[in-house]
């Protein structure tokens, strides 16, 4: 069974890492040890697997903390997760060639910000409800009007729409070869709005009060639960960005499913669906505490909590349900984690190596998605490997069509 490995830190708490058989660069360290530091991380900061490093924090890390948030540990992609349903459909009554499909989804699942005249015209209505009858588009706009640098978000026009960089759509066969649709993405750029601005709120707060210079990294400014007004402003509008996020994913996943019927009619979802985020923050209680506990790049997995950990194009994903380990905070890794920059990945690999490594699906094999190549993320299998004490894998899938946002 994989086990933790336990980190000092020098005036701060003990980093407890899943990371045995995986890389890990200095740099993402040296932001655990900085978010180690703060005086209001309770008992340990704990790395997984995928941890690299991340701007503002660590991905992959799990911040508890008593009394306090920390914007740029959650990030700007506020509620980012995925969403993966399973159908009864066959692998053998697939076509042989995929292409017709791939581009059918990107159609149905648009790219950018929306321009059909408004959102409610293709949202189901079950995912509509969510904005009018739970008041949570007017909780945007109660948001909005105490801070108006958030107002011009791009918000509802963004919902069913698909981000970029490493958010996709994907049709994945199991271990049973039945056809799964698995999705990742956020809250758009409402939640990059709401991200960037707090952020920078929270760092004026630190430097108005003189205490910039005590933080170990200026990018771990922080609110104060119960001393600054904007703390409770902050926990609205996150809440906000995740459900949102949820819905998003929710929509696409239906524009997706209609698009499957169009061409393989007589199939039907199977009860399993999971939908979970990966960049969040909530309040839970660990150790005999209550804490804000930050995921940025973790999912939840408590006892018996499903959750999804993709692997990158080309290489397999996993269906997996939590064994809720205690120091892990009942978390697990978002993924297989990358293991170079971006820059770097489009500098060392050809196109012709990145067909090679995605042989057998049918995604984009350009310049334009190089970064996105397998090669740049750690092996999933050692990431799977390492945290072996907090999950288990439910179902096995392989991507047979990725679409890239």
């Amino acid at each position: 069974m994989a086990k933790y490995e336990i980190h000092d830190v020098a005036g701060g708490v003990p980093i407890k890492a899943w990371t045995n058989g995986v890389p890990v660069d200095d740099a993402a360290h040296r932001q655990l040890e900085n978010v180690a530091r703060l005086p209001f991380v309770h008992g340990h900061v704990a790395a997984m697997p995928d941890v690299h490093w991340g701007i503002g924090a660590t991905v992959g890390s799990v911040i508890p903390c008593k009394g306090a948030v920390i914007p740029a540990a959650v990030g700007v992609d506020i509620g980012c997760g995925m969403m993966a349903v399973q159908t009864d459909i066959p692998a053998d009554r697939l076509p042989d060639n995929l292409s017709a499909i791939r581009n059918a989804i990107e159609r149905a699942v648009p790219h950018g910000a929306r321009k059909d005249g408004g959102w409610r015209d293709a949202v189901p209505p079950r995912v509509a409800h969510r904005f009018t009858d739970s008041g949570l588009a007017d909780g945007l706009s109660t948001l909005e009007d105490k801070h108006p640098a958030i107002r011009k978000a791009n918000s509802l026009v963004h919902l069913g729409t698909l981000g970029s960089g490493n958010h996709f759509v994907e049709l994945c066969l199991d271990e049973a070869d039945r056809v799964w649709v698995m999705l990742h993405s956020g809250s758009r750029g409402v939640g990059n709005k709401i991200g960037r601005y707090f952020i920078e709120q929270a760092r004026r707060s630190i430097e108005k009060k003189g205490l910039a210079r005590n933080l170990p990294d200026q990018a771990l400014a922080y609110f104060v639960e119960g001393e600054d007004a904007l703390f409770d402003d902050y926990v609205q509008a996150v809440g906000w960005a995740q459900d949102f996020a949820r819905a998003n994913r929710e929509v696409m996943m239906e524009r997706v499913l209609l698009t499957l019927k169009k061409h393989l009619p007589r199939f039907r979802t199977e009860k399993l669906a999971v939908n979970c985020h990966h960049n969040y923050v909530a309040r839970e209680r660990h150790f005999g505490a209550d804490v804000w506990v930050t995921r940025k790049g973790a999912v939840r997995a408590g006892d018996g909590d499903l959750g999804i950990i993709p692997g990158s194009m080309g290489a397999r994903s996993y269906i997996v349900r939590g064994k809720g380990h205690a120091e892990s905070f009942h978390s697990c890794s978002h993924g297989a984690g990358r293991v170079m920059s971006r820059s770097d990945a489009k500098n060392r690999f050809s196109v012709e190596e990145h067909k090679l490594a995605t042989e057998g699906v049918e995604c984009r094999k350009d310049a334009g998605v190089i970064d996105e190549t397998p090669m740049a993320y750690k092996d999933i299998d050692d990431v799977m490997a390492a945290q072996a004490d907090l999950v288990e894998i439910v179902h096995t899938l392989k991507q047979v069509v990725c679409v890239k946002g």
